[in-house]
């Protein structure tokens, strides 16, 4: 508090309203009403009038002003200190001072409007929930506790950003959980030092083992079943006020394939699926490159008929192999990021129908060759097949060296990078667990949720063996 306010909360009201005055100067959403009540002692109440229920504020207000034993009619709080009284008011809760009391009654009547519970837009189910988060906390909190009604679903409340004052919760299941996890998620919180928090991503930056590495130690997502899935397997779970996404750690590699309605499919269908999502995603990184690599340096590798057609295509094409498949996949890109900017009715006009029309425009123009384009399609198409975006990600940036590597080195370019990538892979962890576990180090124990899906009716007989 600022020289001339105190400290704790004064028995005299007019030096309560001076202070909070003066705390609260040109704060034109906080209301300092006062009023006389019946024995001509004064009440103030202080709250947000945007942020509380009109109807309970009324109530209150008449037991102030009829009952002088009004406590027995009004759930509330007791604070004693100023800053812990400014405190719940801003997270819009009522104050009660009454002259002669040394204290502040907090009574919650917040109520605010909220977006309605949809159905997550990135990651929508065919089968199963169509809930997901939105942004109040108390709600989130609330989805996840109906689906796991047991005590031992701990939630821990905290509290972050000295100018924002941000509550947040870490979730977790007690007798599943690993104190070891739970100590060391602690313990990366308590660094968690920052003006504001605004999302859950903020923490993310903070908590994670490798800022710098391309792909993502901590799953975010915005259906309360992934996060209830999580919990029950032990992971730990973060939920901020204000954000729709939660995080989930540990994470793995395996975990980005993983869509929300696999366990709700039958395993035959989901396990096939699975594995088509890893080839398209291998694809969808590695399709240029070694088209390029195939191209530019063996073309002996490539069947005669197609190696004849694709050099026909490339008659008097201006640029190299690596230079039009390059500018290419940089337009293509560009054309994604223009989709998502720009509002939704012509968004996805601009982005589909303007890499048709500018891809047959290079083609017709003679920049480009017909190959070209199918190939930068293609890569497109399977870059969508991951059903988390925070994965996707690095395989959109990685694209970009391999393709590098691949047009001035060949194949055996593209082999280093990959073999640098698997290093890097190995050697990533996420609070403590491996990033390529089960593959690396193997475990055959936990291949049955990596790629592949156990049938359930199976998994249950072998966990009573």
């Amino acid at each position: 508090m600022d020289q001339g306010i105190p400290v704790n909360v004064s028995e005299r009201l007019t030096v309560n309203q001076a202070a909070l005055q003066t705390i609260f100067h040109n704060c034109a959403d906080i209301m300092i009403r006062t009023l006389q009540r019946s024995d001509h002692s004064s009440v103030m109440l202080v709250y947000i009038e945007e942020m509380t229920d009109s109807r309970e504020l009324e109530q209150i207000i008449s037991a102030c002003m009829i009952s002088h034993d009004f406590e027995r009619l009004t759930q509330y709080k007791i604070v004693t200190r100023l800053s812990d009284l400014v405190a719940k008011i801003l997270k819009g809760c009522t104050a009660i001072l009454i002259d002669g009391k040394p204290y502040a009654y907090i009574a919650d009547l917040t109520s605010f409007e909220q977006r309605a519970i949809n159905e997550p837009s990135n990651e929508a189910s065919i089968r199963g929930p169509r809930e997901g988060f939105n942004e109040n906390l108390r709600t989130n909190l609330s989805m996840i506790r109906r689906k796991i009604s047991n005590s031992q679903l701990k939630f821990e409340s905290h509290q972050a950003g000295e100018l924002t004052n941000t509550d947040f919760v870490v979730a977790y299941i007690e007798d599943k959980v690993k104190p070891e996890l739970l100590e060391e998620v602690n313990r990366r919180l308590q660094t968690f030092k920052a003006n504001q928090l605004l999302d859950s991503s903020y923490i993310e930056e903070y908590i994670e083992d490798k800022s710098f590495s391309l792909f993502p130690q901590i799953q975010n997502t915005e259906r309360p079943d992934t996060v209830s899935s999580g919990l029950l397997s032990g992971r730990v779970a973060i939920i901020v006020d204000g954000s729709p996404n939660a995080l989930l750690m540990p994470m793995t590699f395996w975990s980005g394939f993983q869509a929300a309605e696999d366990h709700y499919e039958r395993f035959i269908y989901v396990s096939a699926v699975r594995i088509l999502r890893f080839l398209l995603a291998m694809m969808s990184c590695l399709l240029p490159s070694i088209y390029v690599a195939l191209t530019t340096f063996h073309p002996q590798m490539i069947p005669l008929a197609l190696m004849l057609s694709i050099s026909a295509s490339r008659e008097g094409i201006p640029f190299p192999t690596v230079i039009e498949t390059l500018l290419m996949e940089l337009m293509f890109e560009g054309l994604r990021e223009a989709g998502l900017r720009l509002p939704k009715a012509i968004g996805s006009a601009v982005s589909i129908v303007g890499a048709l029309v500018i891809g047959e425009a290079a083609v017709q123009a003679g920049f480009i060759s017909a190959p070209i384009v199918m190939i930068v399609a293609g890569t497109g198409i399977a870059s969508f097949a991951f059903p988390s975006y925070s994965l996707a990600l690095p395989f959109r940036i990685l694209r970009f060296p391999l393709l590098l590597l691949g047009g001035f080195l060949g194949l055996y370019g593209v082999a280093i990078g990959l073999m640098f990538i698997l290093i890097h892979l190995v050697t990533l962890k996420s609070f403590g667990m491996p990033y390529l576990k089960p593959a690396a180090p193997f475990n055959k124990h936990f291949w049955k949720d990596a790629i592949v899906r156990m049938n359930k009716r199976f998994e249950s007989a072998i966990k009573r063996q």
